[in-house]
């Protein structure tokens, strides 16, 4: 692993990190936050995974998340969200696939399944080494995001309720495969049977009996992607009745920003402590 940068903030140390992954077959880069209480004991890690277009420098650099972090003891890591590379399969003309939108799956169709592995890299991979490196109590997990990392952050919560205690997401896709900016990449990473879409759609799974206990979701009424891309609503109709807890709150005025995100960080690492601890 390669240091990159590191800065004292709020007590604690932001770095930024690279190193190879296997997973990938490329150079991967992350962030993560380590809280002043790290010193003395193992903190809770929370994993934060970015949307579309985005690397970890998005919510490292607006997100607003060092001051609570620092507070609350919660160490925060910020995977990017795509493949990085010459070799990277990519297509120039659309943000809505390749790089920067790896949809934290793991593509079954060429030239995609070269390098978009990023489902096996947040969930094997970036733990593991995560775990060797830094002072995290591996027991108590937390996982969050904004847009398509939402959606990566609760479908990956639902397929693995018993390494997450706290899950939550600003504004997410919660039906990929059925969303306009979404199922046009799903249906090129993963082939045309929709029957394979499923294990990366949080309303698919829960359909199909996945559970967790409870997710707190935050959505600006002002977003522009709310009709066509993100629908909360069908996350809530699809946990109906099934024990899931979800904690919808539509916000007037708000859009898609981090402007958005930031203005309700503070609740949303509130929540996880209180679940980690």
């Amino acid at each position: 692993m390669k240091v990159l940068s590191q800065n004292q903030a709020f007590g604690g140390m932001q770095g930024v990190y690279a190193h190879d992954s296997s997973a990938t077959n490329c150079q991967m880069t992350f962030a993560v936050f380590v809280p002043p209480k790290a010193v003395e004991e193992p903190c809770p890690v929370l994993w934060y995974l970015s949307g579309l277009t985005c690397t970890h420098a998005n919510v490292m650099e607006k997100g607003e998340y060092r001051r609570m972090a620092a507070e609350l003891g919660l160490i925060v890591v910020c995977p990017d969200t795509s493949p990085r590379g010459d070799d990277v399969a990519d297509v120039l003309t659309n943000w809505q696939m390749g790089k920067g939108a790896g949809f934290y799956l793991d593509a079954t169709e060429k030239p995609w399944s070269d390098h978009y592995r990023m489902y096996t890299y947040i969930t094997e991979e970036l733990p593991a080494l995560v775990g060797e490196h830094f002072r995290v109590d591996m027991s108590r997990q937390g996982i969050f995001g904004h847009s398509m990392g939402g959606h990566g952050a609760m479908t990956i919560a639902l397929k693995h309720p018993d390494r997450f205690k706290s899950c939550s997401a600003f504004a997410p896709i919660v039906a990929p495969s059925t969303a306009d900016w979404s199922a046009p990449a799903f249906e090129k990473y993963l082939g045309s049977d929709k029957a394979a879409w499923r294990q990366y759609d949080a309303c698919a799974l829960v359909e199909d009996g996945a559970r967790f206990p409870e997710f707190l979701i935050d959505q600006g009424k002002a977003d522009q992607f709310l009709e066509n891309g993100l629908r909360p609503w069908l996350f809530e109709e699809a946990a109906k009745d099934t024990g899931i807890g979800v904690t919808l709150r539509m916000h007037e005025r708000y859009d898609h920003s981090y402007y958005f995100i930031s203005t309700f960080m503070d609740d949303h690492l509130k929540w996880h402590a209180e679940r980690l601890a």
